[in-house]
């Protein structure tokens, strides 16, 4: 039996224009935050990126590609739970089964926690990089090491941090600062990104992969730009940064992205408009590499 039988509720959202032909990526969303340390919500945040999806044009001008005539398959929402142990299981035989089907997969949270899932059921050599205001490099969070602060420190502990970038960190303890340097975690700075280094440090650092997964936690951005997240952070970047970054990755494939961290009950509508742009352009940006 397939664990999207097991594990899916069928509610998509995405009305794919084009449902004949090949699938060029296919989308589920995970609504858990469990974890949450300051606003919770975010297990809304799948519906709420579908729903702007829905209502921005997605014709890339960009990469010249028209997703109104693109196969996107919607597969819905995991079942709802509470329990970290239980959904980290769930995503990653999830996640697994997918990549099997070797299309582009995009994956809406949900708090960061779930990346712990979902990355892991790719091959270790797939290169990771991160988009977040925080480093989630914490030992535990009130105890919990299964958490959105902690997911990170969990992947490195897995598989080292060989194949890791970690980009626009503002805001993270001391004890997380000690581990990054410890484990040589390559990082593009708040600072690198202001003065301008970002889309070439992203583009040397993600070279030497061909496949890559992608995650963008949207508290990276400046709250006046994204408002609507769990844990907003002043002084971030601002949506054009992190776009002319994410386009430096044009000459990897984008195995997986996910979005994570969106909180609808405090968006006025931008933060979703930004992530189902970047769901655009990233599924477009892929299909002009064919």
């Amino acid at each position: 039996m397939s664990f999207l039988d097991l594990y899916m509720n069928r509610n998509p959202l995405i009305t794919s224009p084009s449902e004949d032909g090949e699938v060029s990526a296919i989308v589920y969303g995970i609504p858990f935050d469990s974890t949450h340390s300051f606003r919770p919500g975010t297990r809304f945040g799948p519906d709420a990126v579908r729903q702007a999806f829905n209502n921005i044009e997605i014709f890339s001008t960009r990469f010249n590609v028209d997703l109104e005539s693109v196969n996107i398959e919607d597969l819905g929402n995991t079942y709802h739970t509470v329990v970290a142990t239980e959904v980290l299981d769930m995503i990653g035989k999830i996640t697994g089964e997918l990549a099997a089907r070797d299309r582009q997969m995009i994956i809406l949270g949900g708090e960061h926690l779930i990346t712990y899932g979902t990355y892991m059921a790719f091959p270790k050599e797939t290169g990771y990089i991160v988009f977040d205001a925080h480093y989630d490099l914490r030992d535990s969070y009130a105890d919990i090491k299964l958490s959105h602060a902690a997911y990170l420190r969990r992947i490195v502990e897995k598989r080292g941090a060989e194949n890791i970038v970690h980009v626009g960190a503002r805001s993270f303890v001391k004890e997380e600062l000690a581990f990054k340097t410890e484990h040589k975690i390559n990082t593009v700075t708040d600072k690198d990104i202001r003065e301008g280094r970002g889309p070439k440090m992203v583009k040397d650092f993600m070279s030497t992969f061909d496949k890559i997964y992608v995650s963008i936690d949207l508290d990276v951005l400046d709250p006046a730009f994204a408002p609507g997240v769990g844990n907003p952070e002043a002084m971030g970047i601002t949506s054009r940064e992190l776009f002319d970054m994410i386009y430096a990755l044009e000459g990897n494939t984008i195995r997986c992205m996910d979005i994570v961290e969106l909180c609808p009950l405090y968006d006025n509508g931008a933060t979703a408009s930004i992530a189902a742009k970047l769901m655009s352009e990233v599924i477009a940006m892929n299909i002009s590499r064919k």
